[in-house]
C-alpha cells in the first residue's frame, strides 16, 4: 500500500520512513515533510518527530531536517519532472497519485486578477494515506434505505480526519454493489472535486467504489452534479464537503430531478451545522432525512448520533460503529 508512496520520496527520506517500526507504518496517517523543519508522522493516535537516529519523539529536538534539495527532489518526483504537466494541481494545491493517496502543498502562491494561479517555491508537503477500509457502512445501511428499499438523502457530519470520506467511499461501493435479498444495486454518480473519494489517477479509480459507479475527476461539485445529472443519469449522487451556496443550490436541483444525494459536511454537532447559513436552511427544511455524526472519540468512525429530517434523534445499537 505505501510503495506508491515511497516511490516519490527522496532516497534519503524513503530510507528514513522504511526503517519506522511496523506498528507505526500500519497505522500511519500523514507523512509531513517541511524544508529546513522537523520531519514529522502522524499515525491515528498520535504525532511523533524522527530524530536523526531514526528514532521516534514526541519533541522535534534531533530532528531530521529535510533539505532544500531533498524537497526539489521530491516535487520533482510528484510531477514525473514537468511541472508544467501539473500546473492545475499546483493551482489547487494538491496532487493525487497512484493509490489514491494525496500530496497537499503549501509554498509562495501567485496570484492573478485576484484568483490564485499556481503555487511556487513548494517547501511543505502533507502526504496523507488513503486506506481503504471495506465493510464500514454495512451496518448503517437499514438506517439509510426506508420503507419499500428507497434510498434516503444522507449527510454525513464530522471533523476532519474522522472518517467521513472512507465511509463515503463505502456507501458507494455496497450501494452500487446492491444486495440481492435485502437493497438493489443502483446507478451511482460521484463528483471527486478533490479526487479524495475514488482517488482516480487518469481517469482510473484507485479504490474499489462499486461496478456500476460512474466519477467526475477533479470537477467542481456545483457543476459536476448538473453535468452528472445530464449525462449519466444516476440514481444516487455522491458529493464531499458541500458547504458552498453554488454546491447547495445545485444539490437541491438534484433532489428535484429524482436523484438521491449522499454528502459530507464538516462539523461537530447537529446545533453547529445548522447554524451555518445555507447549509443550516438545507436541514431546517428537511432535505437530508439523515444526518450521521462521527467523531474520533473511540477511532475514527465513531458514530456519535443519527438524526432524522426534522432534527430528532434516532435510537441506534449500544455498540456503536467504529473502525480504524
Amino acid at each position: 500500500m505505501l510503495k506508491p508512496i515511497y516511490q516519490i520520496l527522496p532516497l534519503s527520506i524513503r530510507e528514513i520512513i522504511q526503517s519506522l517500526p511496523r506498528t507505526i507504518l500500519g497505522s500511519l496517517e500523514e507523512i509531513r515533510i517541511r524544508q529546513n523543519r522537523p520531519l514529522e508522522v502522524i499515525t491515528s493516535e498520535q504525532s511523533w518527530f524522527v530524530s536523526c537516529n531514526r528514532q521516534l519523539n514526541t519533541t522535534p529536538k534531533d530532528s531530521v531536517l529535510p533539505s532544500r534539495e531533498e524537497c526539489a527532489k521530491l516535487l520533482n518526483l510528484l510531477s514525473n519532472h514537468s511541472l508544467y504537466a501539473m500546473e492545475e494541481e499546483l493551482r489547487r494545491g494538491y496532487i493525487t497519485i497512484e493509490g489514491g493517496h494525496r500530496v497537499g502543498l503549501a509554498g509562495k502562491v501567485v496570484m492573478e486578477q485576484g484568483r490564485v494561479k499556481h503555487l511556487r517555491d513548494v517547501t511543505g508537503f502533507n502526504i496523507r494515506i488513503a486506506r481503504e477500509v471495506k465493510g464500514v457502512g454495512e451496518e448503517l445501511l437499514p438506517i439509510l434505505f426506508g420503507h419499500n428499499q428507497n434510498l434516503h438523502n444522507v449527510l454525513i457530519v464530522s471533523p476532519p480526519q474522522c472518517g467521513k470520506t472512507t465511509l463515503l467511499r463505502d456507501l458507494a461501493r455496497l450501494i452500487s454493489l446492491g444486495d440481492e435479498k435485502k437493497y438493489p444495486s443502483k446507478k451511482i454518480g460521484i463528483v471527486d472535486e478533490r479526487s479524495e473519494i475514488a482517488g482516480c489517477v487518469g481517469g482510473v479509480p484507485q479504490h474499489d467504489v462499486g461496478p456500476r459507479t460512474d466519477i467526475l475527476d477533479g470537477c467542481p461539485k456545483a457543476e459536476g452534479m448538473m453535468m452528472m445529472i445530464r449525462s449519466m443519469s444516476p440514481d444516487v449522487m455522491i458529493v464531499d464537503e458541500i458547504g458552498r451556496l453554488e454546491d447547495l443550490y445545485a444539490m437541491h436541483e438534484a433532489i428535484h430531478a429524482g436523484v438521491k444525494v449522499i454528502s459530507t459536511a464538516h462539523g461537530h454537532t447537529w446545533e453547529e451545522v445548522s447554524r451555518r447559513a445555507e447549509l443550516g436552511d438545507l436541514l431546517k427544511q428537511g432535505i437530508f432525512d439523515r444526518v450521521i455524526l462521527l467523531s474520533r472519540r473511540r477511532g475514527p468512525g465513531t458514530i456519535e448520533a443519527i438524526y432524522n429530517g426534522s432534527g430528532k434523534r434516532m435510537t441506534y445499537p449500544s455498540e456503536w460503529a467504529t473502525y480504524a
